[in-house]
């Protein structure tokens, strides 16, 4: 069966970065044609859909298209944990996906969850280093705590999924952070 992952996480703690690791892996080992990237599918989404009116239909629409791709690797950028913590950080009623889990194990699904050191410094560094790149994030740029509490979030509810899971800390975005996470999933860079 072919490798099928959530990437989850507090925002800033490095999930693009681990899947731009993963990605071109499994995109190579995978592919079957010389016109399309066509052996690996990424699929990102933000904290514009989910913690949204939108969020628990667009998973609904993510597992069939998951059901869809199923036979080549798959990685999704924030899932259903990402909509549980902002439904739950913005005061919103937390939805159950329990049945939703129950479809992702059929598929095989793992969850990878990031985390970063509860430190202020580094998530302003980090922040400061996100703004740069996108500017337009300042409008929901937010202090070091509400990363750590959404960080905290995540620790409590992956360890209610009923899906395999493995945490990677990342600090400074390293090949020996990334090497556990590679062993786990049977994957040679």
């Amino acid at each position: 069966m072919p490798i099928h992952l959530i990437f989850e996480g507090a925002e800033l703690s490095g999930k693009s970065f681990l899947m731009s690791q993963i990605y071109p892996i499994l995109e190579s080992k995978n592919f079957t044609s010389d016109n399309f990237l066509n052996g690996c599918f990424w699929i990102n989404s933000d904290i514009g859909i989910f913690g949204t009116q939108y969020g628990t239909k667009v998973i609904q629409e993510y597992i069939k298209i998951a059901e869809i791709l199923k036979g080549k690797p798959i990685l999704f950028e924030k899932f259903h944990l990402s909509d549980m913590v902002y439904k739950e950080q913005s005061g919103q009623e937390v939805i159950d996906y329990s049945a939703v889990e129950e479809r992702l194990k059929k598929l095989g699904f793992k969850i990878v969850l990031t985390v970063f050191e509860e430190n202020p410094a580094l998530i302003k560094q980090r922040l400061k280093d996100r703004i740069k790149l996108y500017p337009h994030y300042r409008r929901i740029a937010k202090p070091p705590e509400y990363y750590i509490k959404q960080q905290r979030l995540y620790l409590d509810l992956i360890k209610k999924s009923s899906l395999p899971y493995k945490i990677v800390k990342l600090q400074s975005f390293s090949e020996d952070e990334t090497a556990e996470l590679f062993k786990w999933l049977s994957i040679d860079k």
